[in-house]
């Protein structure tokens, strides 16, 4: 877990001077006035609201994984598969006991056990954010694992066994779910933000 906030590379404080990055729209001379590496006031407050906005993401994105699941389990299993564009999208209720899309069906209780490690990370690096997309990204990450987790932990056939439901059915690909969706959003999310420089802590890389 400490490996993982390594590589991810957020600092404990916002502070960017003197390490080759600069937070947009900062004065270097101002943010060295100090002589500190406290964080400000200001900065104490934006921290905060990016932390909100982590969690509202996370908890929309987990919200309607959880609503949309009870529907397709109330409403679509046991029953034939609902067209929505043809053949080329369907509803289909499936019990899935394997990772995203349906992969490694023998490993579920492993999978379980990288959804729980995920969220704990992201809501350990929450206290270090001060980028907005951040928080966006790793909020969608957040409400996915928790989507699939809640699954794994109370469906059938067993505690950290239980079988995730998946019911968006398009044609020669996977069926899955908004939490996998939420997932996949948030990762590609965080690798167009690596690629801009932008790191968690709101610095940006000059390289």
């Amino acid at each position: 877990m400490a490996e993982a906030e390594r590589i991810i590379g957020t600092p404990d404080t916002p502070d960017a001077a003197g390490n080759g990055r600069e937070r947009p729209g900062e004065d270097p001379a101002a943010a060295g006035a100090s002589g500190t590496d406290e964080p400000t006031a200001a900065g104490r407050s934006r921290g905060k609201r990016r932390i909100a906005v982590l969690f509202a993401v996370a908890s929309f994105a987990y919200a309607l994984d959880l609503i949309s699941k009870m529907i397709v389990v109330a409403k679509l299993e046991h029953h034939p598969p609902i067209e929505i564009i043809g053949d080329w999208l369907k509803f289909e209720a499936i019990r899935n006991a394997g990772a995203a899309f349906g992969f490694g069906e023998a490993f579920t209780v492993i999978f379980t056990m990288i959804a729980a490690a995920v969220i704990v990370v992201i809501a350990r690096l929450a206290r270090k954010l001060y980028s907005l997309p951040w928080a966006i990204a790793l909020g969608l990450l957040l409400g996915g694992a928790l989507g699939n987790l809640t699954d794994r932990i109370f469906r059938a056939p067993g505690v950290f066994e239980g079988a995730v439901v998946d019911f968006i059915a398009p044609k020669h690909f996977a069926v899955f779910n908004l939490a996998d969706s939420a997932i996949v959003c948030g990762g590609i999310l965080i690798v167009l933000l690596s690629f801009k420089g932008l790191d968690p802590d709101g610095t940006v890389h000059k390289d």
